[in-house]
């Protein structure tokens, strides 16, 4: 007897739905039935263009008609609370866009309805299935570095200067009162919980680089790990970096531990070098499809395999919620200059 083939719907149809649509496309064991969209023509165009039967201008009705296994959430954060409701009064299991909720207690009542409602609910953060993160987990794992020391990343993405920063692809994020931490550092958070373990402690020192917009867009961030390993995120979306996509692995990347060091540059190649020998490089083959090394679909398969065997998510959303606690506390570290602790839930 095969795979059973799941069958989902889905809630947006902005920018960032195209990676979504082309990466369900082409998993296996999926059908995505219909989507749901505020704008009629885009969600009607985005329908043909991937295939989709049917197109909604409304969740629950959605929902109901279709009677889905699952939902893919893939609209703005203030708008997950319902969404998430709605699914859960149905049975249905949720894959939510970060960021999950435009605050950490109302990311915990999402969590709490999707439990009282006996649903799944997996955060869809892909920057912990982009290959070269994948690929280094692995190599810590093998014990190719020995004890983890030190992580830091360098992120300059380039397309938040000048006067019209963002229109052309994300406007939305020109308005954020809590921009570089909350829409992009998020990620990277996620990141390192999952090569270095859990955060305990975070100092923040955040700026605002270019008046056009209302949050911050520079930051750097230091973590203190459980294990006494320390972190470091120097980024900013002003300035622009050497790499030819930066959006591709989103910076570059230092991992040091007691045996050697790892390096992952903006080309997602990943080099080894063990202490007193020179670098080689590690071979293998990150993927050049979809978005960031194809971590869509590896978010995806990663989803759908645990709602074939019942494990939890590595983003299950109660675990995920100790992302977001590091995220509010680099906001509170920046207001009081100070390193401050993770409180546990």
């Amino acid at each position: 007897m095969g795979m059973k083939r799941f069958r989902g719907v889905a809630a947006g149809t902005g920018y960032f739905s195209q990676f979504h649509f082309d990466a369900w496309r082409r998993t296996e064991g999926v059908e995505i039935t219909a989507i749901a969209g505020l704008d009629a023509a885009q969600a009607r165009e985005t329908a043909a263009r991937h295939g989709i039967a049917r197109v909604y201008g409304n969740v629950a009705e959605m929902l109901e008609r279709e009677k889905p296994d699952f939902i893919d959430i893939i609209t703005p954060p203030a708008t997950h609370l319902a969404l998430v409701q709605l699914a859960a009064e149905r049975g249905v299991d949720i894959l939510c866009q970060k960021a999950l909720a435009p605050t950490l207690a109302e990311a915990r009542q999402i969590v709490d309805i999707a439990a009282r409602g006996g649903v799944r609910l997996m955060v869809h953060d892909n920057f912990r299935f982009q290959p070269w993160h994948r690929a280094a987990r692995k190599l810590l794992d093998a014990g190719a570095i020995g004890r983890l020391q030190s992580l830091s990343g360098r992120t300059r993405l380039g397309d938040g200067w000048g006067a019209d920063a963002y229109l052309a692809r994300q406007p939305y994020f020109r308005d954020m009162p809590q921009f570089l931490v909350f829409e992009t550092g998020v990620h990277f958070i996620d990141v390192y919980r999952y090569l270095g373990g859990e955060i305990v402690r975070v100092f923040a020192r955040l700026r605002r680089l270019n008046p056009a917009i209302a949050g911050e867009d520079c930051g750097m961030l230091l973590f203190d790990f459980a294990s006494g390993a320390a972190g470091l995120w120097d980024a900013d979306r002003y300035h622009e970096g050497s790499a030819v996509d930066p959006r591709y692995t989103f910076g570059d990347f230092l991992l040091e531990g007691e045996d050697g060091a790892l390096r992952i540059d903006g080309e997602g190649a990943i080099f080894l070098r063990r202490l007193g020998a020179a670098e080689t490089r590690h071979h293998y083959a990150p993927s050049r499809d979809g978005f960031a090394g194809d971590s869509v679909a590896a978010t995806f398969a990663h989803f759908i395999a645990r709602l074939v065997d019942g494990a939890p998510f590595e983003t299950e959303g109660a675990d995920y919620l100790r992302t977001l606690m590091v995220q509010d506390a680099a906001y509170v570290s920046a207001q009081s200059a100070r390193m401050e602790p993770v409180i546990k839930q």
